[in-house]
């Protein structure tokens, strides 16, 4: 049988696994080793779960996901959350939708020091969807609004997408960093513009928010400070050479952890869910990643990304064309499953295909986790619809996800744009220390 269709019947039988219900990491883990087996033999098979293992424990770039997962539940726990609000609702209440638009803002603003989108659209919820409930905005707006904001958290670095992205490409984290900065602005921009155009469309979305003189407007100026100084640590070090990527997330959260002590908000219990969390989040992390490196090993004696790399190049049409068809099946898959474990599976199949037809590999990651952003959005899995949903308790999921149809539009409007004009991902990039 040719390792062609062994690995064929070895992805359908990952997509049967992970339609059961199965985790997609032990899902990985399986399917490797039975794919390994049948393309060399049973003894390599165990060997390579012993090296795949180790090699994974024992890579210090992994250290870089707990460390800042760790600096954002300092960040989140030290109340920073609840000011950037105060601060985004105060400056930008005089928009139509100021409620909404200010928590886009604060999304994004939370999203440089959290790098989670769900965490994002948790803690977004958590702030900002009583406020909007308090002020008459219709639960569509308000719902929409978060869940589609808190996934700038999977764009704007530190951003743990990125994080296993470079991993699995080999790819410059710190670059990748740099990289989503100005994509992310200029999305979070779009939203802005699509909530304003939302409200003007039709008013009763929402009522005019309490109005603000310039004095309390300044005064909020302080609740951004420590953002401003945690972000800057952070991406001031990497970018200018002074840290590698997991020596600004130490930085980082040592930080993060004096704004706790300097906010009165260290204690046992805070300091124990911080801990905890981080733990579990990077103990799931951990599973996806042991298992994409034994799938990964698969991949790579089968030949089949080389093979695939190969057949691509040679076909005589553009390279465009064969970005869309790639693109396509990313939002396919972004509408089934979560966005770590998509990039896991997909970039050692794919990547070697696109650096083949000459794209660049920072910018292809740019836009791998655009198009990620749209999967954690879209039905049926639509992970920060859920968690909005979750955290609103009473409003309907179909509620939410029709919400969130009007910022779909600014997702598929920055993919373009950075794909007609690719300096929007690399100028940030091209000016980083050597």
């Amino acid at each position: 049988m040719s390792t062609a269709l062994i690995c064929l019947i070895c992805l359908i039988l990952l997509f049967v696994l992970l339609a059961m219900g199965v985790h997609v990491g032990f899902a990985l883990f399986f399917v490797g080793f039975v794919g390994f087996w049948w393309c060399v033999d049973f003894k390599s098979a165990i060997g390579t779960l012993g090296t795949a293992t180790f090699t994974n424990a024992s890579n210090y770039t992994f250290s870089v996901i707990p460390l800042f997962v760790l600096m954002g539940n300092y960040a989140f726990a030290s109340g920073i959350s609840n000011g950037l609000f105060d601060f985004g609702n105060k400056w930008l209440n005089r928009l139509p939708g100021g409620l909404a638009c200010s928590t886009v803002v604060v999304c994004a603003a939370f999203g440089a020091i959290c790098g989670s989108a769900q965490a994002t659209t948790a803690t977004m919820g958590t702030v900002a969807l009583p406020e909007m409930r308090k002020y008459g905005y219709r639960d569509s707006l308000s719902c929409g609004c978060i869940a589609a904001g808190g996934t700038l958290g999977f764009l704007i670095p530190p951003s743990s997408a990125f994080i296993v992205y470079g991993i699995c490409s080999e790819n410059s984290i710190g670059s990748l960093f740099a990289a989503g900065v100005v994509p992310g602005i200029l999305l979070a921009l779009l939203w802005v513009i699509t909530i304003v155009i939302q409200v003007k469309l039709n008013p009763s979305l929402c009522e005019p928010s309490k109005k603000y003189t310039w004095r309390e407007r300044i005064i909020s100026v302080k609740n951004v400070i420590p953002i401003i100084i945690l972000f800057g640590l952070v991406m001031g070090g990497i970018f200018g050479g002074i840290f590698s990527t997991s020596e600004a997330a130490v930085a980082g959260s040592f930080l993060a952890f004096i704004f706790m002590v300097i906010n009165r908000k260290l204690n046992k219990e805070n300091l124990s869910t911080a801990l905890m969390s981080s733990v579990s989040a990077f103990g799931m992390s951990f599973l996806l990643i042991v298992g994409a490196g034994i799938f990964g090993n698969f991949l790579t004696v089968s030949g089949v990304p080389a093979m695939l790399s190969s057949f691509v190049a040679g076909l005589n049409i553009s390279r465009y064309i064969i970005l869309a068809i790639i693109v396509i099946i990313y939002a396919f898959l972004g509408c089934i499953m979560e966005g770590a474990a998509m990039v896991l599976i997909t970039v050692p199949i794919f990547y070697p295909i696109i650096t083949s037809l000459g794209f660049n590999g920072i910018w292809f990651g740019v836009l791998i986790v655009l198009v990620t952003q749209l999967g954690q959005i879209t039905p049926p899995v639509g992970l920060c619809a859920y968690v909005i949903a979750g955290v609103a308790g009473d409003i309907p999921l179909q509620t939410v996800f029709k919400g969130i149809v009007p910022y779909i539009v600014g997702i598929v409007i920055t993919i373009v744009a950075i794909t007609v004009f690719p300096q929007i991902a690399l100028w940030l990039p091209s000016l980083m220390a050597p």
